[in-house]
């Protein structure tokens, strides 16, 4: 019981970081928060989905209005982005499709498509800058995935690139049955 307590009040204290502070991801959140209630064993930190959760709720007491607002913003800003990249079979993940996106949240695109050179000519013709990069997955480091952030004032638009056929192998839901990952036509739906 006394391990589920701290779980608990890491995840709330992760939430609180990524709220305020802008945390680059759940992980770093979860282990600051850890360090910060005194509690450095990793036996005691909570998975994902406690720390979203535990994030809903703070927001939806701390910041409802703010982050309304805000998620509009970023979800239309998706949308354009969406638009612009359609022949690159473009699908929305991470905050911004959760609804948990906070004031230093990237809208994560996957784009699923065999024409990097295409894109990449695409992205040339865009009025805000970009970066090329790699990613590399979590579970799976040795898999390379090109990468471009583009540096739109109103959002850093984070783009992967998966060859067309990746989708089909993708998993669809998290943990929590909700979607990982959304299609244009949806994501006007939650705008």
């Amino acid at each position: 019981m006394k391990n589920q307590d701290m779980r608990r009040r890491i995840a709330h204290a992760a939430a609180r970081i990524l709220a305020e502070n802008g945390a680059p991801d759940y992980g770093s959140a979860k282990r600051k928060a850890a360090r910060q209630l005194g509690a450095p064993d990793s036996g005691s930190l909570p998975d994902n989905q406690e720390v979203e959760d535990a994030l809903r709720s703070y927001q939806s007491l701390f910041q409802a209005d703010e982050t309304r607002s805000l998620l509009r913003l970023l979800r239309q800003t998706a949308i354009e982005y969406m638009e612009q990249l359609a022949a690159f079979d473009p699908h929305l993940t991470g905050s911004v499709l959760n609804g948990t996106a906070g004031p230093h949240a990237d809208i994560n695109l996957q784009l699923f498509t065999d024409e990097q050179k295409e894109l990449e000519f695409l992205l040339m013709q865009l009025p805000a800058p970009y970066q090329a990069g790699e990613y590399r997955p979590a579970d799976n480091a040795a898999q390379v995935y090109p990468r471009f952030l583009i540096n739109d004032p109103r959002a850093p638009v984070d783009l992967v690139v998966y060859p067309a056929a990746e989708l089909r192998n993708m998993k669809r839901l998290q943990a929590d049955g909700s979607p990982r990952r959304l299609r244009l036509p949806l994501v006007r739906e939650l705008a």
